[in-house]
């Protein structure tokens, strides 16, 4: 795991913060785009399939330069991609993503939005994903999101008709968008939504269209343009010092576990929309054209339109505080409304307004990052009034210890006001994790059971202070979330989230432990301390046939945070199985079976996510020759911790550390995957690499997109990557030569070895190659023609090549039986000269 500690990155005026947690301290010229903004009673919900598919270019255009409300509905959290930064993958990749979204929407300006679908890989039809997402119940969430954002516009990143040409979840978000558009204004649709949020009519509907889509520019220029809309998305907004498209850079550069991280972009750029539902505009630069967006269209708007209009008008940007009464009188008007939508809106954007001009500043910090329940924290509240405006606060309220300090205290300007309190934390608070992971979920689905958090970015914080604060004669309230600053010396000041955790929590060292004899093995279980001297005994639950000693032992730690190591022996059964193993810790009468995994990067906020703790034993029949592995990394895997569990010495080498001396104490070179799209001094060594193979080395290299490549030749022989893929795991593998060596020895690979695999076969296969290489497998998707790229051999001098899309990055971490197999072939072929155990030649 990486351990990154975030910073801040300023840039101009606009401040972008890297921890959703560090306090929003707005400037002058932000205040008054944040009145602009105040002043537009218009919504866009854009829609697509994935974090990293939406385009911010037109998200940060129409929320700063249209200053209309403005939101992504992301269908899934992006599970099932690849990163470029760490080894999480599935559920830990999605809340890597679904953070990195939120960092993206802090940059740009809008909101961001989910379903409960789970990403589960590559489709290539939108009816293959909607049969495993269950189709009903996503657009169920899809309509949920139009009718609580109630958008006048949506627009479609995909075209809902072209089925089969791309990412079947693409074209699925887009014909979903286009029914739930209906169905929003329909009172059967839905019913239980109905009676919360009412129904909902978006005003138009547009396809975020270009020449892309149209297969060639010429095509484009040639198309019928009737109902497409264009504008220049590359203007300059001189209060931020930016142009839309450095900050739609910006926030793009967000999604860095996709490997986004670009140069920023400046100068003119045209974006195209077609109009799909609902009245063509007149004026087809403005797709708010004939919709009103002022305050007139709420009863009662036109009071609050006239006092904030002035204010717009002649904002004091040296003294915004001169606004106070007016932004406060404002504020009770909105207070007023019938519109319950619009009042929610603006009193929350006219909150932000009146605390930036009144320079308040109120953050409560506790003293510790994280506590479990029934224990005391020890809680600082500090307030600040920077303006000349008279601010009281009155009281506040934490939690279980109810309001505080009815008698008030004068927030005097520029003196600085500290509160200390004690708080318990109570027993009925659910320890912090992404909500959508807290019950078991299927293949496309994930199981939300508290139906008010569907649609939520993230888990509400457990921790809010209430402030009642009276300012220039003016009853006003605002919450915050408690939070943990601190510093370090060679970073500054620093924030997290405070987080609930259990008291205790515990896990297996290794998610996958392979046995490749019947021979016991040590297995650590670590267990972790969520509160001071906590007592208790662990036992393990294990599949049958399996045996564990001692059956439960007892621990005992003194503080909270520090971890115990207990170990277990485990004695697999003497033939080929496998099972799930959980760590059971007994604490009093409570028992805890989850463990906890922190998320640190640099550019989302700090993530403590509590799982199921479970790892997959598996008893495997396994044979394998050579030793000695070196590893060159790519976009983060576990290949080597996984042929470490059977038996190999894996040795991970930098670029530089490639070097002919170097590989000559190796067996074999395994690449990571993508390493040829990220690694750019892999160029330089690969003449050393395929100079190892010649001498008689094994050189496996595993998938890498066919863009980006960063050397000449991927081999010593002349192939081509291409897009070729089997996403489905239980497609029926033909082997092609039966007799080969690469599935026979030292392992006997039968159609066996292929099943149990998740997610896909592979991907990027190779569609054309040298007559040295050797096909091996054939398989393909369902009325698809056969694809045999999956795997190529060709011996090289005295050794092997061999090439892979076969996706073994994900079948490693489930355990997958077959694929370790097939790898430790990969890795034998050519050596069975050599002793099984030692690697020396007989």
């Amino acid at each position: 795991m990486q351990k990154i500690i975030a910073s801040l990155l300023f840039i101009c005026c606009f401040t972008v913060s890297l921890q959703a947690q560090q306090p929003e301290k707005l400037n002058a010229s932000e205040i008054h785009q944040a009145i602009k903004k105040l002043n537009f009673l218009g919504s866009v919900l854009y829609i697509a399939a994935h974090p990293d598919d939406e385009n911010t270019r037109l998200i940060s255009y129409m929320s700063n330069h249209v200053k209309a409300r403005t939101a992504y509905l992301s269908l899934t959290r992006g599970d099932g991609g690849q990163n470029l930064i760490g080894p999480e993958l599935r559920e830990l990749l999605g809340v890597i993503r679904t953070q990195e979204l939120l960092a993206a929407r802090r940059t740009d300006g809008g909101e961001q939005r989910f379903t409960r679908a789970n990403d589960f890989g590559y489709s290539k039809h939108p009816d293959e994903t909607l049969d495993i997402w269950n189709k009903d119940e996503v657009l169920s969430d899809v309509v949920l999101a139009i009718r609580q954002f109630k958008p006048d516009i949506i627009i479609n990143r995909f075209n809902h008709r072209t089925p089969g040409t791309t990412h079947g979840h693409h074209t699925s978000s887009a014909m979903l968008s286009l029914e739930a558009y209906d169905l929003a204004n329909d009172k059967n649709a839905y019913p239980e939504q109905v009676k919360q949020y009412g129904t909902w009519q978006p005003k138009r509907g547009f396809f975020n269209t270009s020449w892309w889509f149209y297969g060639s520019r010429e095509k484009f220029e040639e198309a019928d343009k009737t109902n497409l809309l264009n504008f220049d998305v590359g203007v300059y907004y001189p209060a931020l010092g930016l142009s839309n498209n450095e900050i739609a850079s910006l926030a793009s550069s967000k999604h860095l576990c996709q490997g986004f991280g670009r140069l920023t972009t400046r100068g003119s750029q045209t974006e195209w929309v077609e109009l799909i539902k609902g009245d063509l505009p007149k004026d087809k630069s403005n797709l708010f054209d004939g919709i009103n967006t002022t305050w007139t269209r709420v009863k009662g708007g036109d009071k609050i339109e006239s006092i904030l209009k002035t204010v717009q008008k002649n904002f004091n940007f040296e003294n915004p505080s001169i606004h106070l009464n007016d932004l406060l009188k404002a504020r009770t008007l909105i207070q007023n409304l019938e519109d319950n939508h619009w009042k929610t809106i603006k009193t929350k954007e006219i909150d932000r307004i009146i605390e930036a001009c009144a320079g308040l500043y109120i953050e409560a910090s506790a003293n510790t990052p994280n506590s479990s329940t029934n224990q005391t924290i020890d809680i600082t509240i500090e307030a600040l009034n920077r303006s000349d405006a008279s601010i009281r606060l009155d009281s506040y309220s934490i939690i279980n210890k109810g309001v505080s300090m009815s008698s008030g205290m004068l927030l005097k300007p520029n003196e600085k006001e500290q509160i200390k309190e004690s708080v318990t934390i109570p027993t009925y608070l659910k320890p912090t994790t992404p909500y959508w992971l807290n019950q078991k979920g299927n293949l496309g689905m994930y199981n939300v059971e508290d139906k008010s958090l569907i649609g939520k970015p993230e888990t509400p914080r457990a921790i809010t202070i209430d402030f009642n604060l009276n300012i220039n004669g003016f009853s006003y309230k605002t919450t915050k979330d408690l939070i943990y600053r601190y510093s370090k010396p060679d970073k500054g000041e620093l924030y997290r989230p405070f987080e609930i955790i259990p008291e205790a929590s515990a896990k297996i060292a290794e998610k996958v432990i392979i046995f490749e004899t019947d021979q016991q093995k040590d297995i650590p279980v670590i267990v972790k301390a969520g509160r001071d001297n906590l007592e208790g005994f662990v036992q393990i639950a294990h599949p049958n046939g399996w045996s564990v000693y001692p059956e439960k032992q007892k621990f005992l730690i003194a503080n909270k945070g520090q971890e115990q190591t207990l170990i277990f022996t485990v004695i697999p059964p003497k033939n080929q199985n496998e099972g799930l193993m959980t760590p059971m810790v007994h604490v009093g009468d409570q028992i805890y079976t989850r463990e906890l995994v922190e998320i640190d990067y640099n550019h989302i906020p700090f993530q403590t996510v509590a799982l199921p703790s479970e790892s997959k034993v598996v008893r495997l029949d396994i044979k394998k020759r050579g030793e000695n592995i070196a590893y060159i990394e790519g976009a983060g895997d576990v290949v080597p911790e996984s042929l470490r569990q059977i038996g190999y010495n894996v040795l991970v080498l930098k670029p530089e550390d490639i070097t002919t001396e170097r590989l000559s104490a190796f067996d074999a070179v395994v690449v990571g995957i993508r390493a040829y799209n990220i690694v750019e001094d892999l160029k330089f060594k690969q003449d050393i690499l395929f100079d190892f193979v010649e001498k008689g080395g094994n050189m496996i290299v595993q998938y890498n997109t066919s863009r980006r490549i960063k050397v000449d030749n991927i081999a010593p022989y002349s192939l081509k990557l291409s897009r070729d893929r089997v996403t489905d795991e239980q497609a029926e593998v033909t082997l092609l030569n039966p007799k080969h060596e690469l599935l026979n020895f030292p392992n006997t690979i039968t159609s066996q070895d292929f099943e149990g695999w998740t997610q896909e076969r592979g991907l990027y296969f190779p569609d054309e190659w040298a007559p040295e290489f050797t096909p091996i497998l054939s398989m393909n998707d369902s009325g698809e023609t056969p694809k045999t790229g999956s795997l190529l051999v060709a011996k090289h001098g005295k050794g092997h090549y061999i090439y892979t899309g076969l996706s073994f990055f994900r079948e490693f971490p489930a355990g997958v039986s077959g694929a370790y197999r097939l790898f430790a072939n990969m890795l034998s072929i050519g050596k069975d000269h050599l002793n099984t155990d030692t690697g020396l030649k007989n």
